[in-house]
């Protein structure tokens, strides 16, 4: 049997903690990603039994009357759940397919290919090889007239193989990616085949055998586009070779392709994930000399990089609770990376707000480092404000750091619990809002009177 792939692989990016989040590129179907309900947990809790487990009959009730009795969110939530290689429950994991199975037959139940591919390497990484072959074979049959279908569906198995580690998946799918791209004279099947190919030997640590596919596509009368281009940089510069990475970047400029905010993020990421603090620093001057901006993910990726500031955040206690008591605690390449940070506004100001009615932050996004800088400069800003005599006093002030709904653990969100330690310790007259428990308010006057 031929494997026909194609598709955008989404690498795992590193610019978020407990979310995966894609890289630039066509929108792809989308799992819900947040904590599991209660509902799922006591599925999955039951499911655990050393009685359910041993009796198979007993576990399919089980799956039929939990899929039956919940929403659609939900019944997915714990499939994904399943189907994930951080899941909390790996001995479940060999139910994903009968859960799966009962789920088709709900009456809400719509095909999603990234649901599917997720499952079929799930099985190849269990060695569930029959199985696997006869799910790709369905789906095959199922999309063999639809061309952009079937090369979209191989393009989402071929990266949750590299997403398992199944090897075997992989260089199946590969194998047989490279046979229909040198075969086709579609444009759209050439274009899309590459991609795959590409970001998938970088997503499993070869970015210099996916370089090599420039030439082919060159030959091809194809262009390698931004999204190739940063596939082989990032992973040059993950992997510690920055040379390399240096030289791809320039090349992409060469081809008129210039560095942006997402491509900046992601060097400065591989340069934090080898601790070239001082390389961060450079390039960060190199961004505000270039008018690159900067992006919620741009701290993020940053100061989950900064040692000092992520190990005060492991006990507040002791955080500093202004940008200057902040700039005494750093010194060497830390210091200078948190100062380029602080010295560009373009990230406050989009993420404040500030009127006759209200004056606002939104945190949400933000890990806890950038959440915590942010809110040292948001202070700052709001007391220059409020002491210039020019500028209006808002009626109310509020930040909003969210509820939690897509924390790891449901409903304890991280930045909500750093917030409220900082506005404890500072006697702040904010306190968390009746209405959205996910926001701290305050009245305008009673934030002007407490900061200045």
């Amino acid at each position: 049997m031929m494997i026909a792939l194609g598709g955008r692989l989404r690498l795992p990016h590193p610019l978020t903690c407990d979310r995966y989040q894609p890289p630039p590129g066509k929108p792809t179907p989308r799992l819900l990603k947040c904590g599991l309900t209660k509902q799922a947990h006591r599925f999955l809790y039951t499911l655990t039994t050393t009685t359910v487990l041993k009796d198979p009959s007993a576990t399919d009730k089980l799956i039929r009357k939990f899929v039956a009795s919940s929403p659609k969110s939900v019944a997915l939530h714990a499939l994904s759940h399943l189907l994930s290689p951080r899941t909390s429950h790996p001995r479940l994991s060999s139910l994903a397919l009968p859960l799966y199975t009962r789920i088709t037959e709900a009456s809400w139940f719509e095909w999603n290919p990234k649901l599917v591919a997720d499952l079929v390497a799930l099985l190849d990484k269990q060695g569930r090889y029959d199985e696997w072959e006869t799910l790709v074979s369905e789906v095959v049959s199922k999309l063999q007239l639809r061309e952009r279908e079937l090369v979209a569906f191989y393009g989402y198995l071929i990266e949750s193989h590299s997403k398992q580690g199944s090897q075997r998946g992989f260089d199946a799918c590969y194998a047989s990616l490279c046979q229909l791209v040198r075969n086709s004279d579609a444009v759209y099947v050439k274009r899309r085949g590459y991609e795959s190919m590409v970001s998938g030997l970088c997503a499993i640590g070869q970015p210099r055998e996916a370089e090599n596919l420039f030439e082919e596509m060159h030959l091809r009368g194809l262009r390698p586009s931004r999204f190739e281009f940063r596939s082989v940089f990032y992973w040059y510069g993950r992997l510690g070779l920055f040379e390399d990475m240096q030289r791809i970047v320039h090349l992409m400029e060469n081809e008129g392709l210039g560095v942006d905010t997402v491509c900046s993020n992601m060097i400065l990421s591989a340069y934090g994930a080898h601790d070239e603090m001082s390389e961060m620093a450079v390039w960060l001057r190199k961004m505000k000399a270039s008018g690159i901006p900067s992006s919620v993910r741009t701290y993020n990726s940053v100061l989950n990089s900064c040692p000092k500031i992520m190990a005060m955040l492991q006990d507040m206690d002791g955080l500093p609770l202004s940008l200057e008591e902040l700039s005494g605690a750093l010194n060497g390449d830390e210091a200078l990376v948190v100062k380029e940070l602080v010295g560009s506004h373009s990230v406050l100001e989009k993420v404040m707000v500030w009127d006759s009615s209200e004056a606002k932050l939104d945190l949400h996004g933000m890990h806890l480092g950038s959440a915590y800088l942010i809110m040292l400069q948001w202070m700052e800003e709001l007391r220059h404000r409020f002491s210039d005599g020019k500028s209006v006093i808002p009626g109310e002030v509020t930040v909003v750091c969210g509820s939690g709904r897509h924390s790891n653990i449901r409903g304890e969100s991280p930045v909500k619990g750093l917030i409220r330690k900082m506005m404890v310790r500072m006697e702040s007259p904010m306190r968390i809002d009746r209405r959205n428990v996910g926001c701290f308010v305050c009245k305008g006057k009673a934030a002007r009177d407490w900061l200045c």
